[in-house]
């Protein structure tokens, strides 16, 4: 939740260079079909730095197969183990979801991209600011990144969304709103927004955003252990922790689910890839659409940062934090290789970035 659409820009360059720079031999146990021994020493250099229990569940993909690999920090040790099927909190990848149910509500004719949310609400917006649907999801809202009472630098951070009600919400929109930027004028990253998709595309299915998700993407999916509701996977949850390996509070989006709220694995999460190398599926192919050029070299889709990278490939990128959790996933379309990193760090410390960085450098060895 912590990253900004930005730092993809800055970690991709770092992580390319870095991965040419490796030359130590691979610490990690030769590990057979499943990875080489550059990506195990990739992980090993980036594990080793994790805090008692810490845990990385990794999915490779690659001409249409997937190699998971699992590793956990034992006694000061790694030890490789099988944890693609257990459950972390995924952090703003589920942003991409959240972009994947608009596209379905786009594709069924429900609403148009550009049609504006204030149509579909029924409360104001503060001097009457309009918004599109498109504009939420590609983050050029103007709406600030949370709202005000969550941006307070002496917030408890060890659940700050879980009181964040629906009643909060349209207060604030209706009385409190200042934007950060003109609507439709730049991009700007915001939970708020995306939140705020994901909880009136509720609204207009009369439904929610738990049962939005679960029926046009974890069904159709085939994704058994994806959910927004924890307690329906407790028995397979990897615990949070923070740099030093205590155990830290789970997050509760509440009514910003939208912007985060989505526990998963990575075999569910490599299921939803695949996914998106069926040119045929119009849904998923709408949300990796380039609608906001940042540069000559990043745009934003529906959600998905887009990023070309020096070898001229096209990379759909998405980071997650959480207070316990870390996330990244990559794909490419075109060759049909990804990547997808989880890991139970906490989001609000210094080692996130070393989880982070850890996706574009497997998919430099994919390339």
């Amino acid at each position: 939740m912590k990253h900004l659409l930005f730092t993809f820009i800055f970690l991709l360059v770092f992580s390319i260079g870095n991965v040419r720079a490796q030359q130590a031999k691979n610490p990690l146990k030769d590990q057979g079909h499943k990875i080489t021994k550059v990506q195990s020493k990739l992980i090993f250099e980036k594990a080793k730095r994790l805090p008692e229990n810490a845990q990385l569940s990794i999915a490779i993909i690659q001409n249409g197969k997937v190699n998971y690999f699992g590793v956990k920090k034992v006694k000061d040790s790694l030890e490789t183990i099988q944890n693609h099927q257990k459950v972390f909190e995924i952090g703003s990848i589920t942003k991409v979801f959240t972009a994947t149910l608009l596209a379905d509500f786009v594709t069924d004719e429900k609403l148009h991209l550009e049609d504006y949310i204030n149509d579909y609400i029924d409360f104001p917006i503060k001097d009457d600011i309009q918004f599109s649907f498109k504009q939420l999801a590609t983050h050029t809202s103007g709406l600030p990144r949370v709202p005000e009472s969550l941006s307070s630098p002496t917030l408890d951070l060890t659940n700050p969304y879980k009181d964040y009600d629906e009643e909060k919400l349209k207060r604030y929109l209706s009385e409190k709103l200042v934007l950060s930027a003109n609507p439709g004028e730049k991009s700007e990253y915001s939970n708020l927004g995306v939140g705020l998709l994901g909880f009136i595309l509720g609204e207009i299915d009369n439904s929610s955003y738990m049962d939005l998700v679960q029926t046009k993407i974890f069904d159709r999916y085939d994704m058994a252990n994806s959910t927004t509701l924890r307690s329906r996977v407790a028995d397979k949850l990897v615990i949070g922790l923070n740099d030093n390996g205590e155990e830290v509070s789970h997050w509760d989006l509440a009514v910003l689910m939208g912007a985060g709220g989505i526990l998963s694995t990575t075999e569910d999460l490599t299921k939803f890839a695949l996914a998106q190398f069926n040119r045929n599926d119009k849904v998923l192919a709408m949300t990796r659409m380039p609608f906001h050029k940042i540069s000559d070299d990043f745009a934003t889709g529906l959600a998905w940062a887009i990023v070309k990278t020096e070898t001229d490939n096209t990379w759909y990128w998405h980071n997650g934090g959480t207070g316990g959790y870390t996330s990244a996933m990559i794909i490419d379309t075109e060759s049909k290789i990804g990547v997808i990193v989880l890991s139970n760090i906490s989001a609000l410390g210094k080692l996130t970035n070393e989880v982070i960085k850890l996706c574009p450098e497997l998919m430099v060895t994919l390339e």
